[in-house]
């Protein structure tokens, strides 16, 4: 069975469903540094309860999270360097896009 329907998330506090943030179509210089604002303002932070969002104490990863690690994947970034961007903790930091034997 093939589901094309949006991933829905466990509702938050207020009762509210919170569904993905759509992706742009396409991955612009100014999406990829919104990207990286996104990772590392919303990086995790390790509490009594778990993790959590480091800017507005969701469970961790939260949609903002998610949603820029999305786009610098697409952007052609690893998951190691993205993981490297959100531990130098600079938001604005520039991202270039990975290119394999370059």
């Amino acid at each position: 069975m093939s589901s094309t329907a949006p991933v829905v998330r466990p509702a938050d506090p207020s009762g509210e469903v919170l569904r993905e943030i759509p992706l742009p179509p396409y991955v612009t210089g100014e999406d990829a540094q919104f990207a990286v604002r996104a990772v590392v303002v919303h990086a995790p932070r390790r509490w009594s309860g778990g993790t959590i969002c480091r800017n507005d104490a969701s469970p961790h990863p939260c949609r903002l999270h998610r949603w820029g690690r999305r786009v610098l994947a697409l952007h052609g970034l690893p998951p190691a360097e993205i993981d490297a961007l959100i531990e130098r903790g600079d938001p604005a930091a520039v991202p270039r896009p990975h290119r394999p034997g370059a």
